[in-house]
């Protein structure tokens, strides 16, 4: 009876872990989701809809950025990805977030307020490619043997989840 119990708290250790996606996937699903959004910013001409979508962007990019910062950055940092491609996603990341600042401060109709929502996209567009293409962060952090993707992964999930809520409560 005792190999069962511990084979079942394994099982369920297991598919407890398996909850969240490693960090790699949990970045590029959240890539993925922005896309789509920006997306259908371009092809939409209804001011509410292009708020909607613009305030799903600005709070989707807040929260990505801030975990990277928090969590996968440094874990990266520490398991020796190289200084300056770390310094570059930093640096891009605080060009994204002064966009984002003047985006959640206006409104459809503005002056340039669509061409800031354009120009967001381009540079992350330009973030996402150096993180996901094939000699990029995500490609050399992957082949870091001192990095598990999987409890990174975990943690980031939680602080995702943690900053949604706040950030939707106003926070």
């Amino acid at each position: 009876m005792a190999a069962t119990q511990t084979h079942s708290e394994t099982k369920r250790r297991t598919s407890t872990r398996k909850a969240a996606p490693d960090a790699i996937k949990l970045l590029k699903d959240d890539h993925r989701q922005v896309e789509e959004w920006f997306e259908a910013f371009e092809k939409t001409n209804s001011g509410s809809k292009k708020q909607k979508l613009a305030d799903d962007i600005c709070l989707a990019l807040k929260v990505h950025t801030q975990i990277e910062e928090e969590i996968f950055y440094p874990a990266c940092r520490e398991a020796g990805l190289e200084e300056d491609l770390m310094d570059e996603a930093d640096v891009e990341h605080d060009g994204a977030k002064k966009l984002i600042a003047e985006i959640e401060a206006g409104k459809p109709g503005d002056d340039h307020w669509d061409a800031k929502v354009k120009v967001l996209s381009e540079m992350i567009k330009h973030h996402v490619k150096e993180e996901e293409q094939r000699d990029g962060m995500f490609a050399k952090a992957k082949k870091k043997a001192d990095l598990d993707l999987d409890a990174l992964g975990e943690e980031m999930q939680a602080r995702k989840a943690d900053l949604m809520k706040q950030k939707k409560n106003g926070g």
